[in-house]
């Protein structure tokens, strides 16, 4: 038998070479080889013919055909007159359900956060959740900000959510995500003069009340610090993972480790760091700038031996296209500042389809030191 068992072979290819060299075929997003993600669902060879099932717990995108090309090549590498069908598929792992009850209709909860505001929080989650979406993944928004939500500006949406039933709402749609935000709710200038009681109410709320439909991610754009609303998120919300947003600047870099030990206090997973403004291109002179200073977000990841996902630059694009309400991976989908969202978003995505398999038990207690 190869290595996964489910096989039939005949001497017209040397099928257990064939399946080795599949295996060792190196997946940069996961971090692992085929073999290593479990990702390899069937192997079979007949005649001159391999056939091999490719099944990815993160939505693969425009990697899928680099993915088929290097095994072709590891097939042509052990017999070139081999022939390789491929097929590569997507299921979400479930990442939640290891986190305590699941959510209706949402597989995996993710937090977005930052610990201080003004690095671009909001801005990397709505093109984050963008880009999971232009993967092939089903996509949510949560705009966890009661004080201040942004989302509907930034989405260029003033929809009202539709009541479903006498206690649901259905999430209101732009840009093909699923959405929720306390602005959708009231006037763009009301001031939501409220007490932190109130705030976590109204956020559990939006969460449980909205009616997800077959989401394999659900974002939740966190509001800055690490008080009521992040704590309560931790301890009601079975949530997946979390990503650090931050930038280069050392004042920045202070607040985002407060938010990763908040996160480490409640036992929510820390799936990496993602580096926002990390250079400046000038528009006239091409010149690269790193105006918030270099090296913040490599030494957090390192520091709490997690990934960074992605440096982001800092580029007008970005804030014409949210101001626009219409973010820059929905404005520009094949452009070089969506690749940086789509490459960010796709480590993130088989970062928590790795902690996922390497947890493989019931989620933690969570415990909340005063």
């Amino acid at each position: 038998m190869g290595l996964f068992g489910n096989k039939r072979s005949t001497n017209d290819v040397p099928c257990e070479d064939i399946e080795r060299a599949v295996a060792a075929v190196s997946d940069p997003n996961s971090g692992q080889t085929l073999a290593e993600s479990g990702a390899i669902e069937r192997f079979d060879c007949k005649g001159k013919t391999c056939q091999v099932d490719i099944v990815l717990d993160y939505p693969p995108g425009d990697w899928e055909g680099e993915l088929t090309d290097r095994i072709r090549e590891a097939v042509a590498t052990v017999d070139e007159s081999a022939e390789a069908e491929i097929t590569v598929a997507f299921v979400a792992p479930e990442g939640s359900a290891m986190h305590g009850k699941p959510l209706p209709g949402v597989k995996n909860v993710i937090a977005v956060a930052s610990g201080k505001g003004g690095v671009g929080k909001s801005s990397t989650s709505v093109n984050l959740a963008l880009a999971l979406l232009a993967d092939g993944a089903r996509v949510g928004l949560l705009d966890a900000d009661i004080y201040g939500p942004s989302q509907p500006r930034m989405l260029g949406t003033s929809d009202k959510p539709q009541q479903v039933g006498e206690r649901s709402m259905s999430p209101v749609m732009a840009h093909g995500l699923q959405t929720m935000s306390i602005g959708y709710l009231v006037d763009d200038e009301s001031a939501m003069v409220w007490r932190g009681p109130m705030v976590t109410s109204a956020l559990m709320q939006l969460l449980n009340d909205t009616r997800w439909d077959q989401l394999d991610y659900l974002i939740v754009d966190m509001p800055p610090g690490t008080g009521d609303v992040q704590l309560t998120l931790a301890q009601k919300v079975p949530v997946a993972g979390s990503v650090i947003v931050t930038t280069p600047q050392e004042i920045a870099t202070l607040d985002a480790r407060k938010a990763i030990n908040m996160f480490n206090k409640v036992q929510v997973p820390i799936l990496g760091v993602i580096e926002n403004m990390a250079t400046h291109v000038c528009s006239n002179c091409g010149h690269v700038e790193a105006v918030f200073g270099e090296g913040g977000g490599a030494a957090i990841a390192a520091q709490y031996d997690t990934e960074l996902l992605g440096q982001l630059p800092l580029n007008l694009r970005i804030r014409e296209d949210l101001d626009a309400g219409t973010p820059t991976v929905a404005k520009d989908p094949d452009g070089a500042l969506a690749h940086s969202y789509r490459q960010a978003a796709r480590r993130l995505a088989a970062g928590l389809g790795r902690a996922v398999r390497s947890e493989g038990q019931s989620g933690p207690e969570i415990v909340i030191e005063e």
